[in-house]
């Protein structure tokens, strides 16, 4: 089983080249940021991911969680690793250094984080959890709630969950009944909570719900949501742990894949109702929740690159070892990477892995900017703008990657020993939690695009349409101009057409618009890399062959990937009408 080797390279390429590390320190307003630490943390983080991780990743799929009269104990090592993972200084990375956290930019966390995501994805969910609920306290939380549990979740001692999706409630929070009863200082909270990712396990001592409820007095509907911090154990007033709370893990769910990570049945009040503390002001949960979930929208993108790479990894180091068929000149029989289609597969998991990190490294750079104390107002828009599309097409492109490793390994991709089936596995998930790819594509084209009727994503359009007048001053990459202007072009064109479409038609193509949108920001990020790698070897001999392989790839994705954009924009032109017309009853 191939031993996975973080991608330091490729990030270090990205966030100092392409992405740009010297904005990202100057808008963080941090001198310390430098090449030096930058290549420290990236090197540690690799060490880590791959000697302490990686190795658990496959074990932890056989084993599985094993639930016990509540109590729910992750496979062998994984606890271990855990602490290893926090005494390291991992888990504070993206934290306020109030609570004891390194405040790096999102920018460089999100390159940690796919570190720890490529080696382990069903451990590194909890870490990703957790940090969702620090942000979700940092934003709404009371003062008195913010110290009582911010430190201990930052360094790693208590871990954080979210709780929203109930048995009647999935995506639709309008319909969710936990209630949340007022008593003293507190509330009492009771009802059932389900796919709850890391809702019981034994890393920390204690562990920190926040969920969903409604008060009495709530309206209908989400504008009646609250938002409450549940701790597993009562704190006392000296910060050490008190009384067991009335909350429950009743059952762990059984799953396609992430086997490592217990995804829980969570029961509140079954004694008389759980002790809650309402963050914020009753009946905006939803936008509290919202800081939390927009960062796991992030995170979840970029777990499709994550994957992608472990798969890509895997699927080379199989492709140079296995021998069969054809032979060459000399008599001798050929590796597989030889064959022209073996090739084609490798290259496309290359090529739309690079894509797939660079999108999701800008997306974090612009949601740094956004966040500085002297941002634009107007900088939020971009980062909100790219979240769906990075959730939704991101991770629908990982399932098509680790797939490919599969074909890759032929037959032996089929057989659970080989490892490779894991990723595939693991990776379907991913389009369905934090929002299913629809639910992104609705929010893309309802809340960010409907609104201002396009004019944010115009916005990113400039900004492509900006390299492609780069591109178009280099004659050595013209070939990877042609396409890339027709692409960008063919997005503005699906722009217009999906903002004269009726609304069903819109809902009826919105997954094929937030996929075109995909491919084409892909492109653009691929051309950005092209252009610093021909600056760099113009500039400097050193790394020629890196930079190369960049342009070369850069050159696949614009006529290998960014093509099927043509599908999905002859969709937007000829299909929504036919898919709104359709009669349900006929299918």
């Amino acid at each position: 089983m191939t031993q996975y080797q973080a991608p330091i390279d490729d990030a270090k390429f990205l966030i100092e080249g392409v992405i740009g590390l010297d904005r990202t320190a100057k808008i963080r307003q941090r001198d310390d940021i430098s090449p030096e630490l930058v290549d420290m943390l990236l090197q540690e983080a690799g060490k880590f991911s791959s000697e302490i991780l990686a190795p658990l990743n496959h074990s932890g799929d056989r084993e599985g969680c094993r639930w016990e009269n509540g109590t729910v104990f992750t496979p062998k090592g994984f606890k271990q690793a855990y602490q290893q993972y926090v005494d390291a200084g991992w888990n504070g990375i993206r934290c306020e250094e109030e609570f004891g956290g390194q405040n790096l930019p999102h920018l460089l966390a999100i390159a940690i984080e796919e570190m720890i995501t490529s080696a382990n994805l069903s451990f590194a969910l909890s870490p990703a959890l957790n940090m969702g609920a620090i942000e979700a306290l940092s934003f709404g939380a009371s003062e008195e709630l913010k110290q009582t549990y911010l430190a201990k979740m930052v360094s790693g001692e208590w871990a954080g969950t979210m709780n929203l999706t109930e048995p009647q409630a999935g995506s639709d929070l309008a319909n969710i009944r936990t209630k949340a009863v007022p008593q003293d200082d507190h509330y009492l909270i009771s009802g059932q909570k389900i796919f709850i990712t890391y809702g019981e396990h034994d890393f920390t001592d204690n562990i920190i719900h926040l969920v969903l409820a409604r008060t009495p007095t709530a309206p209908a509907g989400v504008k009646g949501i609250s938002l409450f911090v549940v701790p597993k154990c009562l704190v006392n007033a000296d910060g050490s742990l008190g009384a067991r709370n009335d909350v429950q893990c009743v059952s762990i769910e059984h799953k396609l894949g992430i086997h490592g990570s217990p995804t829980c049945v969570m029961s509140y009040g079954d004694n008389g109702g759980a002790v809650g503390y309402l963050v914020g002001e009753e009946n905006r949960g939803l936008e509290y929740m919202f800081v939390m979930m927009n960062l796991s929208r992030l995170n979840s993108g970029m777990q499709g690159p994550a994957l992608g790479e472990r798969a890509y990894q895997q699927a080379v180091d199989y492709a140079k070892t296995r021998v069969q068929g054809g032979r060459n000149a000399a008599g001798e029989k050929l590796p597989i990477i030889e064959y022209p289609d073996v090739k084609r597969m490798l290259l496309s998991m290359k090529a739309q892995n690079e894509a797939m990190r660079a999108l999701v490294y800008a997306a974090a750079e612009m949601l740094d900017g956004s966040l500085s104390h002297n941002a634009d107002p107007s900088l939020s828009a971009l980062p909100e703008l790219l979240t769906p599309i990075v959730k939704g097409w991101c991770t629908e492109v990982g399932q098509e990657v680790t797939y490919l490793g599969i074909q890759v390994h032929g037959g032996m991709g089929f057989i659970e020993e080989t490892g490779v089936a894991q990723h595939y596995r693991d990776a379907r998930i991913i389009t369905i939690y934090e929002g299913t790819t629809a639910i992104q594509a609705n929010d893309l084209l309802m809340r960010k695009i409907y609104r201002d009727k396009g004019e944010i994503f115009r916005q990113l359009l400039a900004l492509m349409q900006k390299t492609e007048d780069q591109l178009a001053q280099i004659p050595e990459l013209q070939s990877i101009y042609r396409p890339y202007a027709q692409g960008v072009e063919r997005l503005e064109q699906a722009l217009t057409d999906m903002l004269s479409l009726e609304l069903n038609e819109k809902l009826a193509v919105a997954v094929p618009f937030l996929m075109l949108a995909g491919y084409t920001a892909g492109a653009w990020m691929m051309a950005r890399s092209a252009i610093v790698a021909h600056e760099k070897l113009q500039n400097s001999p050193a790394n020629s062959v890196f930079y190369q392989t960049k342009i070369q790839t850069a050159e696949f994705y614009m006529h290998g990937i960014l093509s099927k954009g043509i599908y999905f924009s002859a969709l937007l032109q000829s299909g929504a009408a036919c898919i709104a017309s359709f009669e349900s009853q006929a299918l």
